[in-house]
């Protein structure tokens, strides 16, 4: 066993020697494309439809997607769970892109905006709208950025058990801040690129390698298992975990469905590829591209996590659900072949890709809240020189406090991260959509869908908190909250908009006409 664990320690350190020279060589190289604050948050709006593409799919699929939501979900819900990935797939990634890709484009180009709170500014002609927007930005996006060392927090551990976490998390910190520093947007969207290969191959790896172990049986007597799996005393049995609608979690898998998918509709690290895209043509392009990706991506991660209970002979590991998938993936691969250690490996680095696409894309727009959004509000005519380098210093330390805020695990800061998809999401979602497609929307309208969609969910959580005595009872009811804040939102603006006052005919024709070239 000691010996297993040596070669698969061994394998993995050259894999991570590796798969880190190969970021910071793209973050040097991106270093030329960053001189400008559109070069450095926007890569000068010339992003091809790959690398927009898999920026997008990476950024959309952190580690917490494959080792907590495929985790528990596949353990609860069974081979149900897949269609979170397809509702992904589709609400998430094709219908966003068509609905959403162009008209994000030629309007942020009409207004010259560079982020989504700036967009607010000029659409509305609110400064502190704009305030706002940045702020919760900062509060629940930076906290969140910390979720994903947690999802690799448990496989490193299962690896490398004399090493520490925190040792790990900061290896992530390091590396992540190196090449975004360097290179902005460029550098994390041509790293996203790799990543998101590493993450495609890792993932036909892990199916294929997982389905042919004797716990699982092959495709062919892979249902005919779960189907046999009996009730271990936490009333799950081999009829729900084959269920193809979801069983008794139906409910449950419909409310994640929609606020994993449509939740990326409003956020703004997903938006904001939107206004990156070189050119129209390559939206289309980017929109089966993202979709393949979020097909297999999501799927695969949620198969993996159905499976989990045949591997692990139908018992939850000791320490809990999020350990679930890395002690599946020990189990399977960790058996001392030298074809198998090479594939545990590969999904390790599948994993630190997952998190630092995520982390670099959330870290970017977080800095990018403070250095063009509210910044400039108290220090006008700010250089862009030193707009460019202040954005910089503050995705190092945005790296940084998302380290700290991973390694102290205050529990508030685990229920705001909890949070923070449904409140910005639900913040953002519907003045920026009608914003987008409605000449009708007033600022009135669009104050009122913001403020109303973020006071939905973070009442409602301090109200059920309260009433049960523990914040546990309002996490639990995360998605339920998420979508009714986007309904809301998306209900109230055009709604209050309908009873305010409009913008005059010649500012509305300046938002939407489309300009030639464009």
């Amino acid at each position: 066993m000691e010996h297993n664990l040596a070669q698969t320690q061994n394998v993995t350190i050259a894999a991570l020697a590796i798969f880190a020279l190969i970021m910071v060589c793209i973050g040097v190289y991106a270093v030329i494309r960053t001189k400008t604050i559109d070069g450095f948050l926007l890569g000068n709006r010339n992003i091809g439809p790959w690398v927009s593409a898999f920026a997008y799919g990476t950024s959309y699929f952190s580690a917490v997607v494959f080792v907590g939501y495929a985790g528990q979900h596949g353990w609860n819900i069974g081979l149900g769970s897949i269609w979170i990935g397809i509702g992904n797939a589709v609400l998430g990634c094709l219908v966003a892109w068509w609905l959403l890709a162009k008209r994000t484009r030629t309007i942020t180009h009409n207004l010259q905006t560079k982020t989504m709170p700036e967009f607010f500014e000029k659409r509305y002609s609110s400064t502190s709208m704009k305030i706002f927007a940045a702020i919760v930005i900062f509060v629940f996006l930076v906290p969140y950025s910390s979720a994903v060392y947690n999802g690799l927090g448990n496989m490193f551990k299962a690896i490398f058990p004399d090493v520490s976490v925190n040792t790990w998390m900061l290896v992530i910190a390091v590396l992540t801040g190196i090449y975004l520093v360097l290179g902005g947007y460029v550098a994390t969207a041509y790293t996203d690129f790799v990543q998101g290969i590493i993450m495609i191959v890792g993932v036909f790896a892990m199916i294929i390698a997982l389905v042919k172990t004797d716990a699982v049986g092959g495709f062919g007597h892979m249902i005919e298992n779960l189907r046999a799996i009996p009730d271990n005393g936490d009333g799950i049995t081999g009829a729900q975990l084959t269920s193809w609608y979801g069983g008794k979690s139906f409910q449950f898998l419909c409310y994640n469905i929609m606020l994993t998918s449509f939740g990326t509709w409003g956020l703004p690290q997903m938006v904001q590829k939107y206004y990156a895209i070189k050119d129209t043509k390559s939206i289309k392009q980017a929109t089966i591209i993202s979709t393949a990706f979020a097909l297999i991506i999501g799927c695969g991660a949620y198969l993996n996590g159905s499976l989990s209970r045949l591997v692990l002979n139908n018992q939850m590991p000791e320490s809990g659900v999020d350990n679930v998938i890395p002690q599946t993936l020990l189990t399977a691969f960790g058996n001392g072949n030298m074809v198998t250690t090479v594939i545990l490996a590969m999904l390790l680095i599948l994993l630190l890709s997952a998190s630092m696409s995520t982390l670099s894309s959330i870290v970017l727009t977080s800095a990018s809240a403070i250095s063009v959004d509210l910044l400039p509000t108290v220090k006008k005519n700010m250089k862009e020189g030193n707009q460019v380098i202040t954005t910089r210093v503050l995705c190092l330390v945005f790296v940084a406090l998302s380290y700290v805020f991973a390694t102290m695990k205050i529990s508030i800061i685990v229920n705001l991260m909890s949070f923070s998809w449904g409140i910005v999401s639900g913040s953002f979602i519907g003045p920026y959509i009608w914003g987008i497609y409605s000449k009708k929307i007033t600022k009135a309208g669009a104050w009122a869908g913001m403020l109303c969609g973020f006071l939905t969910i973070a009442l409602t959580s301090v109200i059920i908190a309260v009433a049960n005595g523990n914040i546990a009872a309002a996490a639990k009811l995360t998605p339920q909250m998420g979508v009714a804040a986007m309904a809301i939102s998306l209900t109230v603006t055009p709604i209050v908009s309908a009873f305010t006052k409009k913008y005059d005919d010649a500012f509305v024709e300046k938002v939407f006409t489309v300009k030639e070239g464009l």
